[in-house]
């Protein structure tokens, strides 16, 4: 039985005979799970996708120089946020700070387990809020500590995944999720403290 990364380095070996299929299915595999993470750092789905198209075309160019010291998906990510960071400098602009995303998603993240009860019309409205409250708080994040925190509560990936990914020491990785935490808290503050108030 081979592993996930087995199986991605027997594809990108395929790949780089020139067997295109194999490409295509690491692009099936991992285009999703990709788009997800890019539409949170550009922030827009359509310029998202594009991103995440010029990701697989600058991957597939590149792969011959993929040695596989990482998984494929590492270097795959990679590249799609330096994609991405690239994109956003080209527009020159600082990324919107409200998207339609919604309470799945914020589950993910710390205070995921106040979001789960959703009895009441009161608890549904507070769950929207905290959902609402956490995503601004990390789009409104500078891009590195929004890639960080992404990666780490949304995608599930190690600190030494992150590191790879965005290329940096982990204690920087560990630095910037802790402040983006710091941060996202603090906007939740005031929706925790009411929640707490009304229970009583």
């Amino acid at each position: 039985m081979t592993t996930e990364r087995e199986s991605d380095q027997l594809l990108v070996d395929r790949a780089k005979e020139g067997e295109r299929q194999a490409f295509d299915l690491l692009v099936a595999k991992y285009q999703r799970r990709l788009l997800r993470l890019l539409a949170r750092i550009v922030h827009d789905p359509v310029e998202a996708e594009d991103v995440v198209q010029e990701t697989f075309i600058k991957a597939y160019r590149a792969l011959r120089h993929f040695r596989g010291d990482s998984a494929f998906y590492t270097w795959l990510y990679r590249i799609g946020v330096n994609t991405a960071k690239n994109h956003l400098a080209g527009q020159n602009r600082r990324t919107p700070t409200s998207t339609g995303t919604d309470a799945e998603q914020a589950e993910g993240q710390e205070h995921g387990e106040q979001l789960h009860d959703i009895s009441t019309p009161e608890s549904m409205l507070a769950t929207k809020q905290i959902a609402q409250t956490v995503n601004a708080a990390i789009d409104a994040l500078p891009v590195d500590l929004r890639t960080a925190i992404v990666l780490r509560e949304i995608e599930g990936l190690s600190y030494e995944e992150i590191a790879d990914i965005m290329a940096c020491p982990i204690g920087t990785v560990r630095s910037r999720i802790f402040r983006a935490r710091e941060v996202v808290a603090e906007k939740l503050k005031p929706l925790l403290e009411r929640a707490a108030d009304r229970r009583w």
